[in-house]
């Protein structure tokens, strides 16, 4: 190698003449060597995206070669969503300027990006192409990515498979990410990183589920807590403990057995092969509590528990953690009268209870607690003898009567005709009100049917054994015209309180007018009938004579025609009927 170090000048060159001397180039020369010269560079315009190539790199800025006379500067800020950019690396640039003011290059590659982020962003979404992205800033519901110089939004139920509390430290990071929506009206991009976490998942499931057997024992971690279950991770894929397999007791939310994060040992239920589904169980991997119920107990035991499930039917009592019973509502009072359960228990109460059903092998069982106290209907005769009196409470009514309460659990019926003597009751609401005290007398008792049988009137001697003394036909009474029926007739008040009957003819005055409402009037008693507690009165008859009956008018004409008949009866007649009756005393004889 020559020493470049020691080399001399030549003596003789003139160094003056330099950058004088003259080319001497025809026309045709000039332009052929201008044209090769041009073609060392690459033709571009201002405007127009080109492929460039890193040359080199700072913690600054960018160097680009694009084939021109000089090369651009780029912000390494464009390049944040590739963290592993290094000279070499061909991109896409597009030229703001080929010449500034100073003869600069200027170039952009996040203008590059986002001329062609759409064609790109489709075709990731056509193909389902990985891509990365540099995860910009948090938003509401999840982040904010750069996409091709797009800002898609990930949410955050696609960020990973398993909830995500603090989506903070995902910003600032490159990722890589699935197309999984587009909306071109609106120019909305929505990219998912859970989707490729659930494409590995998918093939561990496969795996993991041909292993799994029914009833096998699996370690698992706590994923995430609902209001119905518990989701538990079996390493690589998930289970779902149903809150009615977390505890053989009754819970109200599954965060009273287990906590997140937590390590637990679960049994398989059952799974399905082909929706990828587990069905886990915690409380099968304890004993069950009705197989340590006590041995000795039996229908007719006594027996406590505490009121766990309240309902309009009847209340669920645990005895144990795991063994319950029911209460129905009807077993709880003697009382007939419709009630729900929670007038009797709340939840939380403890309860004394008679065992009386018990299926071990069915695990049912129903309790009582009315059959603490004695059975009021016991020896009924003796306690409500027929004709002795009472005082009952009104509970409701019927078109046909009163039902009363004598005690807890006893109830009898007052008919509609047996409440009262004289007065004419369309409805028993007429007559009393619920909860009013009436006095009662045992009118039947039907123990085998729990039926009582009551009257109220017959506390009181029958008036109408009276009133027949004093009614009689054709006696005078003053009474009073209340209810005028236009068609019918009118209801008369008699005295002693006694309602009776006026046909409409019957209300006619000397003066030939018809008796009004509340005016006070003289009748005449023409009907009385104590069986069916009626009379019929007439005011019509006070002043006018009596007119013969249509029956003694009609008798007086039959017999008439009879006489005429018989006077135009021939002698031949008479000797036919004298025979006739002849035979007939021989056959009776």
């Amino acid at each position: 190698m020559r020493d470049l170090k020691n080399v001399q000048p030549l003596a003789d060159f003139d160094w003056n003449a330099v950058g004088e001397q003259e080319f001497n180039y025809s026309a045709e020369q000039n332009k052929e060597m201008t044209e090769a010269y041009d073609r060392t560079f690459n033709q571009i315009g201002d405007q127009q995206v080109v492929e460039g190539v890193i040359v080199a790199k700072d913690n600054r800025e960018v160097i680009v070669n694009i084939g021109f006379k000089s090369d651009g500067v780029i912000p390494l800020s464009e390049f944040r969503y590739n963290p592993d950019l290094k000279v070499g690396d061909k991109i896409e640039v597009f030229v703001v300027q080929k010449e500034d003011a100073g003869g600069q290059l200027i170039l952009s590659h996040k203008n590059a990006r986002i001329l062609k982020s759409w064609d790109r962003v489709n075709e990731a979404f056509d193909s389902q192409e990985i891509i990365n992205g540099y995860v910009k800033s948090r938003t509401k519901g999840g982040l904010i990515v750069d996409v091709f110089g797009i800002e898609a939004f990930l949410p955050g139920s696609q960020i990973d498979v398993k909830p995500i509390r603090d989506y903070d430290v995902f910003v600032d990071k490159v990722m890589e990410f699935k197309v999984v929506k587009i909306n071109h009206e609106y120019k909305n991009v929505v990219v998912s990183h859970k989707a490729l976490i659930e494409d590995e998942i998918e093939a561990q499931k496969a795996e993991i589920i041909a292993r799994l057997e029914k009833g096998q024992v699996l370690e698992g971690i706590v994923k995430n807590i609902t209001s119905y279950g518990v989701f538990i991770d079996l390493g690589g894929v998930d289970g779902l403990i149903h809150i009615t397999d977390l505890s053989w007791g009754r819970i109200n939310h599954p965060n009273e057995i287990v906590q997140l994060d937590e390590k637990i040992k679960v049994v398989i239920l059952d799974f399905d092969e082909t929706k990828k589904r587990i069905a886990l169980g915690l409380k099968q991997l304890t004993p069950h509590p009705w197989d340590g119920l006590d041995a000795d107990l039996k229908v007719g035991d006594r027996t406590k528990g505490k009121v766990v499930v309240l309902a309009d039917y009847g209340a669920f009592v645990e005895l144990v953690p795991g063994v319950e019973g029911l209460i129905h509502v009807t077993e709880m009072s003697w009382s007939q009268h419709l009630r729900t359960a929670h007038d009797f228990l709340k939840i939380g109460d403890e309860v004394e209870a008679v065992v009386l059903t018990l299926d071990r092998e069915e695990r049912k069982m129903s309790l009582g607690i009315k059959q603490l106290i004695p059975d009021p209907w016991t020896n009924i005769s003796e306690k409500y003898p027929v004709g002795s009196k009472h005082t009952a409470t009104v509970r409701h009514f019927t078109n046909f009567g009163i039902f009363v309460e004598l005690e807890e659990g006893v109830d009898g019926l007052i008919h509609i005709s047996d409440l009262s003597w004289s007065k004419k009751i369309k409805h028993p609401a007429e007559f009393a009100k619920v909860g009013q005290t009436l006095e009662v007398v045992v009118l039947e008792v039907d123990a085998d049917n729990r039926r009582l049988s009551l009257g109220h009137k017959q506390l009181e001697e029958n008036p109408w054994d009276v009133f027949e003394s004093i009614f009689t036909l054709n006696s005078i009474h003053e009474g009073t015209v209340m209810n005028v029926n236009e068609k019918g007739g009118a209801v008369i008040s008699l005295p002693y309180g006694v309602e009776g009957f006026a046909p409409k003819s019957h209300l006619q005055k000397e003066d030939k007018t018809i008796a009004k409402g509340d005016e006070k009037l003289q009748f005449k008693v023409i009907e009385f009938s104590k069986e069916n507690k009626k009379i019929v009165v007439s005011h019509l008859r006070t002043w006018q004579a009596e007119e013969p009956k249509k029956d003694e008018k009609n008798e007086s004409s039959a017999m008439k025609k009879i006489n005429e008949g018989l006077e135009k009866t021939t002698l031949g007649d008479l000797e036919v009927l004298a025979t006739l009756k002849e035979e007939m005393e021989k056959n009776e004889k």
